[in-house]
């Protein structure tokens, strides 16, 4: 199958993601710089779940690029995903508009968690479809960095009831291991072009 489809769908997806999460952003009343503190719990979290679309969307295009084949299970799989980053913008909200009480933090570490795994059988059927010893299976190899973060975010989940802050902290945490693009697919295509 053509994956020029499913990459322009789900760019498509991730964009109204964007949109819908930017829309629950409401200007302040007032115009003194005070008027900003209730609004910047939801403009924090809106930051980092920004942040968290640009990793999936740039992850995401990279391992579509070294992807040769699309099965129907990718298909579905990359569904699976989009549903779960479908949710961003709601939890997003839930814990900003809360000011990170511990049930809406642990929730959205909960669609963190669901995201990573989603991505991670996305991979995998990807890697089914095109082989064992494709491009995009020996790029990914054993991804102990996804397997870290699906750990962070497991661990997370329950430490939002003792202390959110920390869960908050271990959701940028994994932000910042992932902030930097992914290079194990470009070095792979870079070889695979030499």
């Amino acid at each position: 199958m053509n994956k020029t489809r499913l990459e322009a769908f789900s760019d498509g997806v991730l964009a109204i993601i964007l949109t819908v999460m930017v829309l629950d952003l409401r200007v302040p009343h007032g115009g003194e710089l005070s008027a900003l503190v209730p609004v910047m719990p939801l403009f924090l979290c809106y930051v980092l779940s920004f942040v968290f679309i640009g990793i999936y969307w740039n992850n995401h295009h990279h391992m579509l690029h070294a992807a040769r084949r699309i099965s129907g299970a990718a298909l579905w799989a990359n569904l699976h995903l989009l549903f779960w980053l479908s949710l961003l913008p709601f939890v997003t909200a839930w814990m900003g508009t809360n000011d990170f009480a511990p049930l809406p933090t642990a929730t959205y570490g909960f669609d963190l968690l669901m995201s990573g795994i989603a991505y991670a059988v996305l991979c995998g059927r990807l890697i089914a479809a095109d082989g064992k010893d494709s491009l995009l299976a020996r790029a990914i190899g054993s991804d102990r960095k996804a397997r870290l973060s699906l750990a962070i975010y497991a661990m997370a989940i329950p430490v939002a009831f003792w202390n959110r802050w920390v869960s908050q902290g271990a959701y940028v945490l994994v932000a910042l291991i992932w902030f930097i693009p992914d290079r194990r697919i470009e070095r792979m295509l870079t070889r695979e072009q030499e």
